[in-house]
């Protein structure tokens, strides 16, 4: 659940409802400390991430720049030169029960 929120702007291809739902999907995920809700919370879950993917369509829609768009290819994240350490998940989840989004490195 520590995966970063791309951004989704300004790209060609334009990005795809696909893409949207998931990115509504981890931010809905991020904020209610949730991967997958209880049957009781299911339902306000689901219509957050419905929510949130309409309101980011609507707002990529009306976005405008004069920048020319940024191919996906290049944009795409570089591998990685290490591994992670195992112990990256617990840092990860120490970083969303500490309210801090970003991934704590262990001390170690």
């Amino acid at each position: 659940m520590c995966r970063n929120i791309k951004t989704l702007f300004n790209f060609e291809p334009p990005v795809t409802p696909d893409e949207v739902q998931g990115a509504s999907l981890q931010f809905v995920r991020k904020i209610s400390g949730f991967t997958k809700p209880s049957k009781a919370n299911e339902e306000a879950f689901l219509t957050a991430v419905d929510d949130i993917a309409r309101i980011s369509m609507n707002l990529l829609r009306a976005l405008e720049t004069n920048a020319a768009p940024k191919n996906r290819a290049e944009e795409r994240p570089k591998p990685s030169p290490a591994p992670r350490s195992a112990s990256a998940p617990e840092a990860c989840e120490r970083a969303a029960f500490s309210g801090r989004f970003e991934l704590i490195p262990d001390a170690a």
